[in-house]
């Protein structure tokens, strides 16, 4: 098995902890109402919502995939960080055995935040994550945070 780690990094005019709580704690309910056509629903399979609980995300139409099942890991809302893994659905291929994700949110000079993501991909035998897949995935979720930092702009009440 292979582990191969993509690192990305981008900012937002959100603080942090107001863009966390919208971003992650309720990323469930937000993100089908405002982007339904990306997720459709997402369920709690299993637990709390605290390390071990795992989540079914069902995709939109307009997604090339049906759905996945994350695994959360760890989620620290003092320090704004979220861990969870990809164990399940058909974005997961025969190549890949799970995905790690890590993104942690810091406080950035202009009040804002710097959103910095790890990702770990859990290959199958030797197999090779060409870079160019992993950008078009970066670039869905990009599009995705940024329809959730728009609804914070225009919802200047909610999450705080």
């Amino acid at each position: 098995m292979g582990v191969f780690t993509y690192e990305s990094e981008f900012t937002s005019t959100i603080p942090p902890a107001r863009l966390f709580k919208a971003f992650v704690l309720d990323a469930d309910n937000l993100i089908p109402k405002i982007a339904p056509q990306a997720i459709k629903s997402a369920e709690i399979i299993e637990g709390n919502g605290g390390p071990g609980t795992i989540k079914k995300i069902t995709f939109g139409e307009g997604s090339q995939f049906n759905y996945v099942k994350h695994q959360v890991e760890g989620i620290d809302k003092d320090n704004f960080t979220y861990r969870y893994c990809l164990i399940e659905g058909d974005a997961l291929s025969d190549k890949i055995e799970k995905i790690s994700y890590e993104t942690k949110l810091v406080a950035s000079a202009d009040g804002g935040s710097i959103i910095k993501n790890t990702s770990k991909y859990h290959t199958v035998g030797d197999v090779e994550i060409k870079e160019e897949h992993v950008k078009e995935g970066k670039e869905k979720a990009s599009g995705l945070f940024k329809l959730i930092e728009g609804y914070l702009h225009a919802n200047p009440d909610a999450y705080n």
